[in-house]
């Protein structure tokens, strides 16, 4: 019986030490994931931060639609209520900001300012670059080219070349094997 408590003691002793000491206890509410327009968020993140990693929600505009709802931003996102989560659904569909804060302002087929979302805003990313090689701009050229785009010099930089073999330009390794198998001379 004596070495029973003894032992009880001793394991009570030891899970005590297991812990970790630098960081706190993972909740359980940590590892809730909350669904916001097709993309899951930690429930454990604060509002301000969860939305911008939503494709298309900059911080700028994760501000705005806090100010404009009433949202606390510093709130985590799984304290949000369902009527929330709406709200946000609904404002990110038909935001009623500043035009400086859309990322679309002035579309090409409609003029008018939208702000694209998820895989929308890849979409329309995509037809972007193919109308620009369809109706052969520069920029559409350099990307059909696979140089860059937005005129970064290209003496240093960008110098893999795709067609061959992926790797550096102005690198010799036969040269360096031939010199390694030459006797050097006396």
């Amino acid at each position: 019986m004596a070495e029973s408590k003894e032992a009880l003691k001793f394991d009570r002793k030891m899970e005590q030490q297991e812990k970790p000491k630098g960081r706190p206890e993972v909740k359980i509410d940590d590892t809730r994931l909350i669904r916001i327009l097709g993309k899951d968020i930690y429930g454990s993140k604060k509002v301000y931060l969860g939305l911008t990693s939503i494709k298309g929600i900059s911080w700028a505009f994760s501000n705005a639609l806090c100010i404009k709802l009433g949202i606390n931003k510093n709130k985590q996102i799984q304290e949000l209520t369902e009527d929330e989560i709406k709200k946000i659904t609904e404002f990110v569909k038909n935001p009623k900001l500043p035009t400086f804060l859309m990322n679309r302002r002035k579309d090409y087929d409609t003029g008018a300012d939208k702000h694209l979302y998820g895989s929308d805003l890849d979409l329309q990313k995509e037809f972007d670059i193919k109308k620009l090689k369809k109706i052969k701009a520069y920029k559409g050229i350099r990307h059909s080219l696979g140089q860059p785009v937005r005129g970064q010099r290209t003496k240093s930089h960008f110098r893999s070349n795709k067609k061959k073999s992926g790797g550096s330009t102005g690198v010799r390794k036969v040269a360096t094997k031939e010199a390694a198998k030459t006797p050097a001379k006396k």
